[in-house]
Parts: structure tokens; sequence; C-alpha cells
């Protein structure tokens, strides 16, 4: 019975340390900018990803056994970097309309999912070759005097998109399969944890076996936690943060660059999913549809915990973690579950019914409290 519920609580605290580290960054975009961000799962794909790449790069190598260190540099790197490039192209477009930002923001997930199942060195080549003719086209025309400017955008697109893909063609046909074959496919990856985090720990009074990965993850979490802590309390940017998450119009007025404010939160938020793709990577096979198995958990654990509030997200996570896999482990033990599954006929016991009847619990929270457990306070909320 102790080796149960000693296993129970650490799953359950290790789920919970999973779904904080992947809210963690969706709980400071969503609480400053409001930005319901639909991509954010596909955020932690893009980690996933990088992960799988700076594993095959380092295969072979001294520096394998560590290469888990350098996919979680790089995953944040790759994931701030891009979650820049959105923030400045699409995001900084919509802001206070919600509503355009979830549609455009899915279409993003959706074209990353896509990219990753098609992506190959032909691809890659022209992109590269279509961009930097458009941005060349644009830049030379401003050089030309008004009235001989009679070349539109559209047009500059259309032809380097044209020549693009006439010479990433000619490449494909002259190299084969490998300027055409995808990097990953539809196909799932595999991430080999290095030798130092596999088995378990074991202790000597429960038989119960802790696993380094899930041991791992969990001090990842309070790291990244901590770091956080440390940016927003400790730092200028943070504090700017901080002030134009309570109140953008005064932030603004008294002299805070409210759109690099922005750029930087969105970017610190995009890296942070970008870590915990890295760390999902270590517990299952990685695929275009990686981020959607925790995107409703993610936007779960942030709603519940209060928007924006760090320490709100923290009891969530733990809480929506602890009570999905104990309900799940322990429910059908339990005399009045089982009564109840028996006179509707379904088994409310069963580990696939735990998440639903998490969430039906979580409807029936917000109800009462529709800002979660730590609402935002503030003039600006009080308005």
């Amino acid at each position: 019975m102790w080796s149960a519920l000693v296993d129970g609580l650490f799953s359950g605290v290790s789920i919970g340390s999973v779904l904080l580290l992947s809210a963690l960054g969706l709980a400071i975009v969503f609480g400053l900018m409001g930005v319901i961000n639909m991509a954010h799962g596909e955020l932690m794909m893009l980690g996933a990803y990088t992960t799988v790449l700076v594993q095959g790069t380092l295969k072979g190598t001294p520096l394998f056994d560590s290469y888990i260190l350098f996919a979680l540099i790089a995953s944040f790197i790759v994931t701030a970097l891009f979650g820049l490039l959105l923030e400045r192209t699409v995001i900084r477009y919509l802001y206070g309309r919600p509503l355009e930002t979830l549609l455009a923001t899915w279409g993003v997930s959706l074209m990353l999912q896509q990219f990753v199942r098609s992506v190959s060195w032909e691809f890659i080549i022209g992109t590269t070759i279509a961009i930097a003719l458009f941005m060349g086209g644009t830049i030379g025309i401003k050089r030309i005097p008004a009235k001989f400017r009679d070349v539109s955008t559209a047009g500059i697109g259309l032809v380097a998109g044209t020549i693009a893909l006439q010479i990433s063609n000619a490449l494909g046909n002259m190299y084969g399969l490998f300027m055409t074959k995808p990097w990953f496919g539809a196909q799932n990856q595999d991430v080999t944890a290095p030798q130092w985090l596999r088995g378990g720990l074991k202790l000597g009074f429960v038989d119960v076996q802790f696993s380094y990965v899930r041991i791992f993850i969990i001090v990842l979490t309070v790291i990244c936690l901590a770091a956080v802590y440390f940016f927003l309390n400790r730092t200028q940017w943070g504090l700017r943060i901080r002030a134009v998450t309570q109140n953008r119009s005064m932030s603004s007025c008294l002299g805070i660059p409210t759109d690099r404010v922005d750029a930087l939160t969105f970017a610190v938020g995009s890296g942070l999913a970008g870590i915990a793709g890295c760390a999902v990577s270590l517990l299952g096979s990685v695929g275009p549809n990686t981020g959607q198995n925790y995107i409703i958990d993610t936007f779960m654990v942030v709603v519940v915990g209060g928007v924006g509030n760090l320490v709100g997200s923290i009891v969530a996570a733990l809480v929506i973690g602890m009570s999905s896999y104990l309900y799940g482990t322990f429910a059908g033990q339990i005399p009045v579950i089982q009564d109840l599954s028996k006179a509707i006929g379904i088994d409310l016991g069963a580990q696939t019914m735990a998440k639903v009847v998490v969430f039906a619990l979580i409807v029936v929270f917000l109800q009462f409290k529709p800002g979660g457990l730590f609402p935002q306070k503030g003039r600006t909320v009080d308005a």
C-alpha cells in the first residue's frame, strides 16, 4: 500500500512538472499580452526535434553522453528565435484581438506540423533563395526613383518564388534522394536518454524505483522556475515585463518600450516551450503531433492557476498532475465509484477516464472562480 502511494505521489509530481514546464512560457505570454498562442505545442515540438538533431549530430563523439545539455541550450535558442520572428511578423499586428490571434497561431501550428513532415535540403535551399531574392528585390526597388517604381511587391515575390522553385527542382533532379528526402518525415523519431539518465533510484524502505529521467525533469523544472523568478524580479527587463503586465498604458507613459517588452516576452516564452519539448522527448518518441498532446493540458494549467501568475501555475500543475495520476490509479478501488460506474454503465475508474473526470471538475471549479486560484489584481483588471 505504501509503495503504491509513494509511487503515485512521485508519478503525479513528475507529471505535474512536465505540465508546469510546458505551461511556464505560455503563462508569461498569455498573462502579459493576452495572446492565445495555439502554436505553443508546436514550439515544444520544435524543441523536441532540435533534440533529435543534436543527438544525431553528437552520436559517436565523446560529447554524446552529455548531448542532452547541449540540446537544452539549442532548443531554447531555436524556439526563442522562432518565437521572436513570429511576434515580429504576425502577433504584433493582432494585439487586442484574441480571436484573430487564436486563428493565426492555429494556422502557424498547422504549418509547423507540415514543415517537419516535408522539410528537406531542397525545401531549405529553395526557401532561402526565395527569401534572399525577395528581400534583395524590395531593397533594390527603394533605390529606384519613385516615377519608375512600377513593380509591385507581389510581383517581386512571384518572380523570387519562381526562380527559387526552378533552382531547387534542378538541384533535386541533379542530386536525387539526398536533396529530396525529408529530414524527419511523418514517422516518429526516437530519443535515447544518456547513460547517466537510464535506470532509476531505489529506496530501501519502499519497493519503488524513481526514474532518473523523471527526476531530471523535476530538477530541470525547479531550475527553470528559479531562473524565471530571478529574471522577473531581479532584472531590469523582468521588472519592465511585470510593469506592462499590471498596466500597459501607464508603463508606456513612463517610457517603457512596450513593443520591445512584447518581443522579449514572446521570445522567452517560446524558448521555455523549447526546453519543455526537449524534456518531453525523453519520455517518448517525437512526432509532428507531439505538441498537440500537451497544448490542452498546458492551457488548463494556465487558466486554473490564474492568468500570468507563476505561483498559481505551480500549484495548478501539481494539483492537476497528481489528481490525474492518483485518480487513474486508485479510483477503480473506491466502492462509491464502482457503484456509480455500474449504475451509469461507464467504468469511471478506468485510467482513460482520469483526464475526463479532471476536466469536468475543472469546469465546475471555474464556475465559482473564473479567475483561477490566484486571479490577477490591479487597476486594469479591476476596471
